[in-house]
C-alpha cells in the first residue's frame, strides 16, 4: 500500500494556541451532538467519507457525530445549510473536490464562494478516479474507449451527478486531451447514475472507486483505467490512464471537512487534529483501502492552497470547453 504524505499530528495542528482557547473548544464539544452534513445522496464517495469517519471522530472529541444528507440544488441545499448554522463547530461539512473547486469554477453554486466562505478543517481521503462502461460497450480499455467514441462522434453518452461535477470535468478534460465528442447525461446523484449505467441507459462514467468497485468485480461494469499515471495500489489489475497514453489525466477525487466561517480557530483545530489521530488508525485505513479510497490527511493550510490551485486549473477547462453552468 502506498502511504499517503503525513503531517505532524496534535502539537503542530494546535501551536499558537492558548490553553485555554484548546480547553474551552474541548469542553464545548461535550455539550451536544455533531451534524456532519453531506451535500448529496447516499451512496457516493462523499457520503462514503463521511460516514468513514464520523463515529470515530465523534468519539474523539468526547460526543456524537451525525451523518445527515441534506441534498438538492447540485449541493447548493447542503451547503447553504452549513452557512447558516451557528459557527460553533457542530455543524460541518463533508466537501468534494467537484463541489468545491469544480462546480465553483464554473459558477454554479450561486453566491457561494467556498474559499471564501468555508474554512478547511481536514482532508479525509485523496484517490484516483475509476474509468468504467457498461459491458455491452466492446472496449476493454480505455485507449479503446477513444477509438470507439471516435469512430461515433457525439454518439456516445457519459454520465455525471451534474455540471461542475468530478465525474462531468473529468470527463470533458478527457474529450479535450483525446478529441473526442460524447454527449453529457447529467444525474441528481451517484446512486441514480450507477442505476442507469448498469441498466445501460449511459455508457461512460468516472468516480472515486468505492461506489464502483463492487460492481466492477461483479462484472455489472468494466473498469477501463483509473484518473493518475500510477496504477491504483488496491487495484493493481485496472492499467492507469498514464501508462495507456493520457499523463494529463491526473484526476483525484478528494473529501475533505470544512467549518463554516466565523468557527473559531481553536474548534477548527482541535478537530482538525482529532481527526488526524482517527485517521492514522490502521484498521480504519485498511477498510478504506479495501473499499479503493486512500486516506490521506492534509491540514488547513495545504487545504486552501490546493482548493485555490484546483479551482484556477478548473476555471481553464471550463474556458476551454466552453462549459456554462445554466
Amino acid at each position: 500500500m502506498i502511504e499517503p504524505r503525513r503531517r505532524p499530528l496534535v502539537a503542530a495542528t494546535l501551536a499558537g494556541l492558548s490553553m485555554p482557547g484548546i480547553l474551552r473548544a474541548q469542553e464545548a464539544f461535550g455539550s451536544r451532538p455533531i451534524t456532519l452534513i453531506v451535500p448529496s445522496p447516499a451512496g457516493g464517495g462523499t457520503d462514503y467519507s463521511a460516514r468513514l469517519v464520523a463515529e470515530p471522530l465523534g468519539r474523539a472529541l468526547g460526543t456524537t457525530m451525525v451523518v445527515e444528507n441534506r441534498t438538492g440544488g447540485n449541493d447548493v441545499v447542503g451547503l447553504t445549510a452549513v452557512l447558516n448554522a451557528r459557527p460553533d463547530g457542530h455543524t460541518l461539512l463533508c466537501g468534494y473536490c467537484g463541489t468545491m473547486a469544480g462546480r465553483a469554477a464554473v459558477g454554479g453554486l450561486g453566491s457561494i464562494v467556498p474559499m471564501r466562505d468555508f474554512l478547511p478543517v481536514g482532508q479525509i481521503t485523496d484517490t484516483p478516479q475509476l474509468f468504467v462502461t457498461h459491458p455491452t460497450v466492446p472496449v476493454n480499455n480505455l485507449r479503446e474507449f477513444v477509438d470507439f467514441a471516435k469512430a461515433r462522434r457525439g454518439e456516445v453518452t457519459y454520465a455525471s451527478a451534474g455540471v461542475g461535477s468530478m465525474h462531468h470535468m473529468g470527463a470533458e478534460l478527457l474529450k479535450l486531451r483525446a478529441g473526442i465528442d460524447m454527449l453529457h447525461v447529467p444525474y441528481r446523484g451517484t446512486g441514480e447514475t450507477i442505476r442507469d449505467l448498469i441498466a445501460g441507459r449511459v455508457q461512460f462514467y468516472m468516480n472515486s472507486p468505492p461506489p464502483l468497485t463492487p460492481l466492477v468485480r461483479d462484472g455489472k461494469l468494466r473498469a477501463l483505467a483509473v484518473s493518475s499515471n500510477e496504477r491504483h495500489p488496491g487495484l493493481p489489475d485496472i492499467p492507469s490512464a498514464g501508462e495507456q497514453g493520457y499523463p494529463d489525466m491526473a484526476l483525484n477525487v478528494w473529501f475533505a471537512i470544512y467549518a463554516p466561517r466565523g468557527t473559531p480557530e481553536a474548534v477548527t483545530r482541535l478537530v482538525s487534529a482529532k481527526l488526524d489521530e482517527v485517521l492514522a488508525d490502521p484498521a480504519l485505513r485498511r477498510r478504506a483501502f479495501e473499499a479503493g479510497a486512500l486516506v490521506a490527511p492534509l491540514g488547513p493550510e495545504a487545504m486552501a492552497q490546493r482548493l485555490a490551485r484546483e479551482t484556477a486549473g478548473w476555471a481553464e477547462v471550463v474556458r476551454a470547453a466552453n462549459i456554462s453552468a445554466g
